[in-house]
């Protein structure tokens, strides 16, 4: 059963952050630069919100706020769920359908070590059926 290491393993375990006093428009300009759809907010070495496309939409377009004058602290998702290395994706992909979340944080030792997202859930679990396939495959040939 894969976990979310083996997602790491493949897709590196890289991770852009922000710190919470930053402006919006920073943070934006982060994201888009590293084409990403959502920034762990860290303070003092610790994960203290997420702050994604969806925070931008529902909390400063929808309220007609200004992403130069607003900081990252005051629309960024606090109540985060994070995941550790041997979480199975199964228990993500869960996770991301009811809790209706894109990204999940990995901790491991109090420490930020990635973040895994639905796309990369899809994609581990889309190779999975592949790999299973060719398996099958080879056995009837065989």
């Amino acid at each position: 059963m894969k976990t979310v290491i083996d997602i790491l393993r493949a897709k590196g375990d890289e991770v852009y952050t922000v710190e919470p006093q930053v402006s919006v428009f920073d943070a934006l300009k982060k994201m888009a630069e590293y084409d990403i759809g959502a920034l762990v907010v860290m303070e003092a070495g610790r994960v203290v919100g997420i702050f994604s496309e969806r925070d931008y939409a529902r909390r400063m377009i929808l309220k007609d706020r200004s992403s130069r004058d607003t900081l990252v602290r005051k629309v960024m998702t606090e109540h985060v769920i994070t995941v550790d290395p041997a979480t199975t994706i199964e228990v993500c992909m869960d996770l991301m359908t009811y809790r209706h979340i894109r990204h999940l944080p990995v901790i491991e030792n109090n420490r930020l070590i990635g973040i895994i997202s639905i796309g990369d859930i899809l994609k581990a679990v889309l190779l999975g059926h592949v790999h299973l396939i060719v398996y099958r495959e080879n056995c009837i040939c065989a």
